[in-house]
């Protein structure tokens, strides 16, 4: 008696189903298991590592200084070429997470990172100090962080999930910021300061299984229009033809500024003012707290509220903060006031930025445009790290810097206003 047997040729659906079971058991369950879910929340890790020891390395600055005899203005610079290049790298890396997929880039990053955190802790000399902290991590961070993050948001997620996930992984950065600050305190005086760096290095590393959830192809997979193709040079001729786009660049530049700064200085301003390493530790432990609240905050009323304005606003804000702090004696409360305050517009510019350049740009060459943006953020963080300890060499103080943040954030309320906020002719003209 001849046995029964299955018979796909006959029947397409079940010789579908067979081939794609067997032929390719990834897709049946890559597809499953990446909802936006799970996409939001790794991403959401990915940068509380990443912004995580970036936002700590203040207090590395008293303690690896005083070991090797250094100025300030040594650990300044290398942090200034940190951001610099950071915001040099962050294009590249866009470039290439749009042609070639999210995933290889996160990983390249995480390894220079991880390299760099682990050579900071053994540098002995300027120049060692500059290729790890400056050189390594500065690039570890223009592939890893959340710039890279947030455009496969842009890329993998709907665009009603787009704002809040912005703001999410905003706030995911701020926690690492939050978590990060008085971990580094706690280490570097418990095991001391090599060793805490050690540690960082070794949990960066974390960074390459979460970025499987964020792979992307290197194209737009959002549903395709029947316009044309963008090459990157058409892309980059019609950005940086958009006044809008170029006004939202110059803008950012005021961002930077001000956060680098705060973030590598504070901790020793407010020792020159009386106060200890431990207040410093919970002043930017508090920005990186109140700043969740801002960011999903901010990504929220991105979707209300003309992002033009919420980016304005944002700028005042800031400025005000600053000078009231500033004028005002420095205390452990004030010190904490500010903290909460400028917690709340820390991080906020990222969703309204990121959003507009999604809406006037769309999404094939977002994480180009958006690394093009925030170079103009590093420039301004470069400026704000290096002149921080240049100024404080030359004059014993920081006040000249902290005046400076003040105007450019007055500069930058007004500098956004008249931004457009709707898509280039090349999308509006193109049918569903």
């Amino acid at each position: 008696m001849r046995k029964r047997a299955w018979r796909t040729r006959g029947n397409p659906a079940i010789s579908m189903a067979m081939s794609s079971l067997f032929a390719f058991p990834s897709r049946l369950f890559v597809r499953d298991w990446r909802i936006p879910a799970v996409i939001v929340l790794c991403g959401c890790l990915i940068s509380l590592i990443s912004f995580g020891p970036r936002a700590s390395l203040g207090f590395f600055l008293t303690p690896q200084s005083q070991a090797n005899g250094w100025g300030r203005d040594v650990f300044g610079l290398a942090l200034a070429l940190q951001n610099i290049l950071w915001g040099l790298g962050q294009p590249i890396a866009g470039m290439l997470a749009d042609r070639f997929g999210v995933v290889r880039v996160l990983w390249a990053g995480g390894i220079f990172y991880a390299l760099g955190l682990a050579t900071m802790a053994v540098s002995t000399t300027p120049l060692m100090l500059d290729f790890s902290a400056g050189v390594l991590i500065g690039f570890g961070l223009a592939g890893c962080s959340f710039g890279i993050v947030l455009s496969a948001f842009g890329k993998l997620l709907p665009p009603r999930w787009r704002s809040l996930a912005f703001g999410a992984g905003t706030a995911a950065g701020s926690f690492g910021q939050l978590f990060y600050a008085p971990v580094a305190v706690s280490l570097i005086d418990a095991i001391g300061w090599q060793e805490t760096l050690g540690i960082f290095a070794a949990v960066m590393v974390m960074v390459l299984p979460l970025s499987l959830a964020l792979a992307t192809g290197g194209c737009d997979p959002t549903p395709r229009t029947s316009a044309p193709q963008q090459s990157l040079r058409q892309a980059l001729v019609e950005a940086f033809g958009q006044r809008s786009y170029a006004l939202l660049v110059l803008g950012y530049f005021t961002c930077g500024f001000q956060l680098a700064f705060i973030t590598v200085h504070l901790p020793a301003y407010l020792l020159d003012r009386g106060l200890s390493i431990e207040i410093g530790g919970w002043t930017i432990a508090v920005i990186g707290l109140f700043n969740i609240v801002g960011s999903l905050l901010s990504g929220w009323l991105s979707n209300l509220v003309p992002k033009r304005y919420l980016l304005s606003m944002i700028y005042l804000g800031r400025a005000l903060v600053i000078l009231g702090f500033i004028i005002f004696p420095v205390t452990a409360l004030s010190s904490l006031v500010f903290g909460a305050t400028m917690g709340l517009l820390w991080l906020s510019t990222i969703p309204p930025t990121n959003g507009i350049i999604a809406l006037i740009f769309g999404t094939r060459w977002f994480a180009t445009l958006s690394g093009f943006a925030f170079f103009s953020h590093q420039v301004g963080g470069f400026l704000g790290v290096w002149l921080g300890g240049v100024m404080f060499e030359r004059t014993g103080s920081y006040d000249a810097v902290w005046w400076l943040s003040i105007i450019f954030g007055l500069l930058s309320a007004v500098i956004n206003l008249p931004i457009v906020e709707k898509p280039v002719p090349r999308l509006a003209a193109a049918p569903a």
